[in-house]
């Protein structure tokens, strides 16, 4: 979040010991030392992660109730207005926000976002399946980061040679420590957040206040993201149009890891074009542009259209059928995995111990 320039914020309060953890975190340019329009910084962690509070229930955590938080931490800052940038989840609380609280953004930026409820679901194959298994399995900080990796960037990224190691590795131990010194994230955390994803929803009206806001967006995802598709961010940044700018990068889930300068580039393009009052129709009328880095920046979404006969009809309805049982299978399959891990740990509680005979 980036406070508008026409308010300039008040001076930060002093912060207690309890206040300064790594759970919230802001930075400041300094205007007279760079001579430049500084952009200050917020970023938190939302209820439930890192040192954020941990609710007991998961109706405690919705995308709602978690726009609420951000709002209530620009009021603690003082800031009227911001530019909100949010990844993953945190891009379907920043959706929540932008339709709340439309007055309060500057700009909204979504990276690898999704619609929630069965968007969520990523594509059913054997590797995906395989890591949902591992990822329930994961019980200390070593098997979740190996999880983790999987799943956050491309393979071509952790093959890359980083001095005499692969970045696989270096990333490995990164994430060890940094798993180590927050712990494994709480049960109690982790399904109220699974139940914010699942239960997001934004509402064709909520879509239309986005839209009549008086504010630009820009939709960046990374093409072989595996766990929020692209085809759904797409449909996003085709719904808001004209105030919309899909960009694809060349990257996984952490794209913003794999591609950091095309992304900061996307995100100052967006606040440059917000400060310098650019209309939405030119902001959605900017041509393709393929970068020799991967990127591709189109203000239209790709998408292909098919004119049909009534057989070519039935064929489109047939596959959208298969789509919708691929989700469900994929959901079946998530609770039988977790039964199981129920069950295992049952049996592990209840397994008789067996005690030799003490001869008097």
């Amino acid at each position: 979040m980036e406070p508008a320039d026409d308010e300039a914020p008040p001076p930060p309060p002093p912060r207690t010991d309890e206040e300064s953890g790594d759970a919230a975190t802001a930075a400041a340019a300094d205007d007279e030392e760079d001579g430049g329009d500084g952009i200050e910084v917020c970023c938190f962690d939302n209820r439930g992660v890192g040192r954020s509070s941990v609710l007991p229930h998961k109706s405690y955590y919705s995308t709602a109730i978690m726009a609420r938080d951000a709002l209530a931490l620009m009021d603690h800052l003082g800031w009227k207005k911001a530019h909100v940038f949010g990844h993953s989840m945190g891009a379907m609380i920043s959706c929540k926000l932008a339709a709340m609280a439309p007055h309060r953004l500057c700009s909204l930026a979504l990276l690898n976002v999704t619609g929630g409820g069965f968007q969520c679901f990523p594509k059913v194959d054997a590797q995906m399946l395989s890591l949902a298994f591992r990822f329930l399995k994961a019980r200390t900080p070593e098997e979740r980061a190996l999880v983790d990796l999987e799943t956050h960037y491309t393979k071509e990224y952790l093959d890359e040679k980083v001095g005499s190691c692969t970045r696989r590795t270096v990333l490995y131990q990164e994430y060890v420590k940094g798993i180590s010194s927050t712990g494994m994230q709480s049960n109690c955390g982790f399904e109220g957040q699974v139940n914010a994803c699942w239960t997001h929803n934004i509402t064709t009206r909520e879509l239309d206040t986005i839209r009549s806001a008086d504010f630009l967006v820009s939709v960046i995802h990374g093409r072989y993201d595996i766990i929020a598709q692209l085809r759904h961010a797409r449909r996003l940044a085709e719904h808001l149009m004209p105030v919309a700018r899909m960009v694809e990068l060349h990257g996984a889930h952490l794209v913003s890891h794999e591609r950091p300068e095309e992304v900061n580039n996307a995100l100052m393009d967006l606040i440059k074009a917000t400060k310098s009052t650019t209309k939405p129709d030119e902001w959605s009328s900017q041509p393709e542009n393929a970068s020799e880095t991967g990127a591709l920046i189109s203000a239209r979404p790709v998408t292909i259209t098919m004119q049909t006969d009534d057989g070519g009809n039935a064929a489109v309805a047939a596959y959208n059928l298969l789509a919708k049982l691929q989700l469900s299978f994929l959901y079946v399959i998530g609770v039988i995995l977790m039964g199981f891990e129920h069950m295992r740990n049952i049996v592990k509680v209840m397994k008789p111990v067996r005690v030799a005979a003490i001869e008097s």
